[in-house]
């Protein structure tokens, strides 16, 4: 059955920009997904930059829709994100992820719900009509929140998610395939170095067969605008060209390998003890790691220690942890301080006494 989107929470204007991308997303799909209104859509856009954008999103998420929000920001609280400034080609990988995503039986009626919250109009004047100070409002200081209906307002009493750590615009590629870095399928070639297709999402790569030829990909830091976006014609073709799709672990691994420059990265302890709570994919390019993981598995011990177990240099072993910490394959042992020994009770009584002589 066919998937449906539904717009609401932005003016006429963006309302336009956001049909004709998804027209000409959908077509290239094979027209799987249907435009309908917002009340009957399986997912809604909504336009999280305007001033009732995030009332919009209060009471679709009240009402267990799935929202897709709009925004010019990197990191959003609905359930998908379709980035600034809005193009066809964004559209299409986004569509194909919710696809991918969605349940097999996926119906067009939104889910019941025994109290629906009033809708509030969603409706916005032409923007040029708006001033200034109210089209950058934050949802917490616009007085449009104060008078939405009680039932919505209520949901600004729900704990808000803990903030997450500030990152920086630009950072190691190690860094963008961690939990706070891509978040759709992306492609990546730094000068003529080899392709990567990044797929965060199903946790997969497609690049080269071996990882030493990748080394120069993770040089330097990189900005989101270095990713491209390729449709899914695109990903697919060169996917092919590519070969079977690798897991993004591996990608990881290497990520953490290169970044620590033979040091243990900040945060994890120079002199502390580590070991492997299971045995890790070594690779035949880097042939000395077998005895490293060799020396882990028996139990925690320091950088020195491995070092002198393996015959392997400490450079090389922090470069080896740092690895498989990424990756869960490594961590940290504290030590466990031994409880003091009871001192003994003495014996009591005569016979006690008898055996004491």
């Amino acid at each position: 059955m066919a998937l449906t989107l539904g717009t609401t929470g932005m003016d006429s204007s963006t309302q336009a920009d956001v049909t004709t991308a998804f027209k000409a997303a959908n077509a290239e799909l094979g027209s799987h997904w249907t435009l309908v209104a917002d009340d009957n859509a399986d997912y809604v856009v909504v336009d999280m930059d305007s001033m009732y954008g995030p009332m919009s999103w209060l009471r679709l998420h009240a009402a267990g829709r799935k929202v897709i929000g709009l925004t010019s920001v990197e990191r959003s609280q609905t359930d998908y994100r379709l980035m600034r400034p809005i193009n066809a080609s964004d559209f299409t990988v986004l569509l194909s992820e919710i696809a991918r995503d969605a349940p097999p039986a996926q119906t067009t009626t939104a889910p019941a719900t025994s109290t629906p919250a009033p809708a509030p109009s969603d409706h916005l004047p032409d923007a040029r009509s708006l001033p200034e100070d109210e089209t950058e409002a934050s949802p917490v200081d616009s007085p449009s929140m104060v008078s939405m209906p009680a039932a919505a307002a209520e949901l600004t009493h729900t704990p808000a998610p803990a903030p997450s750590m500030p990152v920086p615009p630009d950072r190691p590629l190690s860094s963008w395939l961690g939990g706070n870095g891509l978040e759709r399928r992306v492609r990546l070639q730094r000068d003529d170095g080899p392709v990567l297709l990044i797929d965060p999402r199903s946790k997969i790569y497609h690049g080269p067969a071996t990882l030493k030829p990748l080394a120069a990909s993770f040089e330097g830091t990189l900005l989101i605008e270095d990713f491209e976006t390729p449709d899914a014609a695109k990903w697919e073709a060169e996917a092919a060209k590519l070969g079977e799709a690798q897991p993004l672990a591996r990608l990881q691994w290497l990520g953490g390998l290169l970044v620590g420059g033979g040091k243990l990265l900040p945060g994890n302890d120079p002199d502390g003890q580590y070991r492997l709570t299971k045995w890790p994919q070594t690779e035949r390019e880097f042939p000395k790691h077998f005895r490293i993981a060799t020396a882990m598995m028996k139990g925690p011990s320091t950088l020195d220690e491995i070092a002198a177990a393996s015959g392997v240099d400490r450079a090389e072993i922090a470069d080896f942890v740092n690895a498989n910490l990424a990756t869960g394959y490594a961590e940290l042992v504290i030590p466990v301080a031994p409880e003091p020994e009871s001192p003994a009770k003495p014996s009591g009584g005569l016979f006690g006494r008898m055996r004491g002589r």
